[in-house]
């Protein structure tokens, strides 16, 4: 009979609720190159723009925003895999902005990341206990057991057979890739992850498997999250606080409830009303929610718009919003930490309109000429 498996305690545990990571003024443009014969630079592409957020200790923080508004360009600034152009990135009080190569050796180990593609980030020429091991070789860590025995614990609290340590990459699902993934974040037993969306490579049948399993490990552990994902069902499931991104700024930011269910930015807004709703009974269904359809693509970083970066898809929008850029602040009815950068801020529920708000004209024209048919 085998002995219950114990998920080990994170090293140096502080008190919950206490500001493990803080950001503030965050930046990072990356030059575009011009000219013949000469490469000058002659413009930059503003991925990450001055941004600020906090992420406590044990907590999941949920990083949500359409793909291209700087959400993976965020989480590598974090993990210092990008040098930052402006900005402060301060872990357990230790300011880590331009930290060298010597100053991060120890916090290295604390702030690990699951990345997007299990299948790139894997090395195919090493085995399953080569690559999760492989952390505690750099680190000159030697756990109690020896190494081989903690990579075979490891693989069973992420869900996988400990015989596999010998198999290669290609050996394995998709899921049991990202489940590898996992189980080599934790192996050096960190204090925060960065997962940045971590299963949107995998079918949909695997994804709530994993997102479980991240689940569980934060609760066990106590380890804190920043959640990067796209998809708003995904990261209500798994975390505590919310931020919604939009080309490079950080437009709102709150807990869980009042995020989904009292958002006050227009693009939060037109987010929610694009998420599937499914009532399997009618005790469930919560009424007809509203429906937001916006036109265009968002505009290119390299030219934001001046002002508020959301007016030029926004049916609020008025002239204020060209000239002045809107404070990420609490407003009036707002949850305590619930933060909103818009000078004019939808009512705080998601209920039906009396009318859809469509902004493609086409679209709206298409709509009105079926209507008729009828």
């Amino acid at each position: 009979m085998t002995e219950d498996l114990v998920l080990p305690a994170p090293r140096d545990a502080a008190p919950e609720g206490e500001p493990l990571l803080e950001v503030s003024g965050l930046t990072k443009h990356f030059p575009v190159k011009g000219g013949f014969p000469i490469r000058r630079t002659i413009g930059a592409v503003q991925a990450v723009d001055g941004i600020d957020l906090t992420v406590h200790v044990g907590e999941s923080f949920g990083l949500v925003g359409e793909s291209g508004c700087g959400k993976s360009t965020t989480g590598r600034l974090i993990t210092r895999l990008l040098e930052p152009t402006a900005g402060k990135i301060s872990y357990r009080g230790q300011d880590i902005t331009h930290a060298g190569r010597k100053d991060l050796a120890p916090i290295r180990s604390e702030i690990q990341m699951i990345f997007q593609d299990p299948y790139s980030s894997l090395n195919p020429r090493q085995t399953v206990g080569k690559i999760i091991s492989g952390p505690m070789e750099i680190n000159d860590i030697n756990p109690e057991g020896g190494r081989e025995k903690r990579v075979r614990e490891l693989l069973e609290i992420v869900g996988l057979n400990p015989e596999h340590y010998n198999r290669f990459p290609h050996e394995f699902s998709g899921g049991q890739r990202q489940r590898i993934g996992v189980a080599r974040a934790l192996a050096l037993e960190p204090k925060l992850i960065v997962a940045d969306e971590p299963v949107s490579a995998l079918d949909v049948s695997i994804q709530a498997q994993v997102v479980n399993l991240l689940q569980e490990v934060q609760k066990e552990l106590g380890i804190a999250f920043l959640f990067i994902a796209h998809d708003l069902a995904v990261v209500r499931h798994f975390s505590h606080r919310v931020a919604v991104m939009y080309l490079g700024k950080i437009i709102e930011v709150g807990d869980r409830a009042s995020i989904y269910a009292r958002p006050r930015h227009p693009y939060t807004h037109a987010l929610l009303s694009a998420v599937p709703e499914v009532s399997l009974s009618e005790a469930e269904d919560a009424g007809p929610r509203e429906r937001i359809r916006l036109a265009g693509d968002v505009p290119s970083p390299i030219a934001p718009p001046s002002g508020c970066r959301f007016r030029t898809r926004c049916w609020k929008a008025q002239d204020v919003c060209a000239t002045e850029e809107p404070p990420l602040v609490q407003l009036s009815g707002n949850r305590e930490g619930h933060l909103t950068a818009c000078h004019f801020p939808e009512e705080p529920t998601i209920e039906a309109r009396d009318e859809d708000i469509v902004m493609d004209p086409a679209l709206a024209a298409l709509e009105e000429d079926a209507v008729d048919g009828d």
